[in-house]
């Protein structure tokens, strides 16, 4: 568990808010009284199963075949953690929503738990698009994504080769490769890469011949006054009352951490070569102005083709557009799937 620690922190998992929380505008575990919701399972090209929240607008029984999102959680979270929270506000706008839970994560198959492998969480918007395209309700030519955080990365990483996916929104956005081969503004050397790298490889060797899987990144399990401030961050929605959510079968000791020897599959992970092959499909990056992850939307947002667009949310970090729903701009979602779902 000490990989991300020393890349100054990464990805995320949890759910439960309390007053206070509602106060500062946090709000994961919203409840829409004007969406229908239903757990989902279909099956990724692997023959894995990949479970969703579906989320139907109350008023969308005498409507013609409707636009449709699919929502992705952070890296190391599950589907309860701001990606339902999202699904559910895109949903009372009109748009039919699926908050996934990615292969490895949540309720969704993939052995072993909280696995690395991005290939497989593109594969996982790609079956999700297979679902929602062929269900009656549906208008499969009207069908975006929208990733959080690390799934912004794996939204890109699908949308490159997956033309069905018609609009591409990010918020948020980790590129998990990059920030595993680089760290935080490229404060990672060559050397400690490799070490990690190093490490990971000898520890295959345990786990083949039986021994203690071991687990890297995520969010702290204590904080004290030397804990760095982007942990803190984390901290505050993924081990308290705010976002904290621990999926049937897992622990609160688990939650967010990759296992170790997957985890370097990030180091190949390069999910914005070609981006600008995605135009004409429009792309929206959301960051916000105080977010430490917000070179990742400006890097993407210099390499995408046309059209494109980056908003930047002020007086928003990093975490709190998981969440603090007087800071996330839904409104502007909801213009860009509107426009470009039609």
């Amino acid at each position: 568990m000490k990989i991300f620690t020393m890349l100054l922190g990464l990805i995320v998992t949890s759910f439960t808010a309390t007053a206070a929380d509602k106060t500062n505008g946090a709000d994961n575990f919203y409840q829409s009284d004007k969406v229908t919701h239903q757990k989902v399972t279909f099956k990724n090209q692997y023959q894995m199963n990949v479970t969703g929240n579906l989320y139907i607008p109350e008023n969308s029984g005498r409507q013609a075949k409707m636009p449709a999102i699919i929502v992705g959680h952070p890296m190391g979270a599950v589907k309860e953690q701001s990606a339902s929270l999202y699904a559910q506000k895109l949903a009372e706008q009109g748009f039919v929503t699926l908050a996934i839970d990615l292969s490895f994560w949540g309720e969704s198959d993939g052995q072993p738990r909280n696995a690395v492998s991005p290939d497989i969480y593109a594969e996982d918007f790609s079956a999700a698009v297979d679902y929602l395209g062929t269900r009656s309700d549906i208008d499969k030519n009207r069908i975006g994504v929208l990733g959080i955080c690390g799934s912004g990365s794996f939204v890109i990483s699908a949308a490159k080769i997956d033309p069905r996916m018609k609009a591409i929104a990010t918020v948020s956005m980790y590129d998990m490769g990059s920030v595993n081969r680089n760290a935080l503004h490229h404060s990672l050397t060559l050397e400690q890469r490799k070490k990690i790298i190093a490490d990971a490889a000898e520890q295959r060797y345990v786990e083949f011949t039986g021994g203690k899987t071991e687990y890297t990144s995520g969010t702290v399990d204590k904080i004290d006054e030397n804990t760095h401030p982007i942990q803190k961050e984390f901290y505050d929605f993924y081990r308290t009352p705010r976002g904290e959510f621990t999926p049937k079968g897992s622990s609160p000791e688990l939650t967010t951490h990759p296992t170790l020897t997957s985890n370097v599959k990030f180091m190949n992970f390069y999910p914005f070569n070609d981006i600008e092959t995605i135009s004409p499909r429009p792309m929206l990056f959301i960051t916000g102005d105080r977010a430490h992850s917000k070179e990742f939307s400006e890097d993407a947002y210099k390499r995408a083709g046309q059209p494109k667009e980056l908003y930047i949310v002020p007086g928003a970090g990093h975490v709190d557009l998981y969440d603090r729903t007087d800071l996330i701009p839904f409104d502007k979602l909801t213009a860009f799937y509107k426009a470009n779902l039609k």
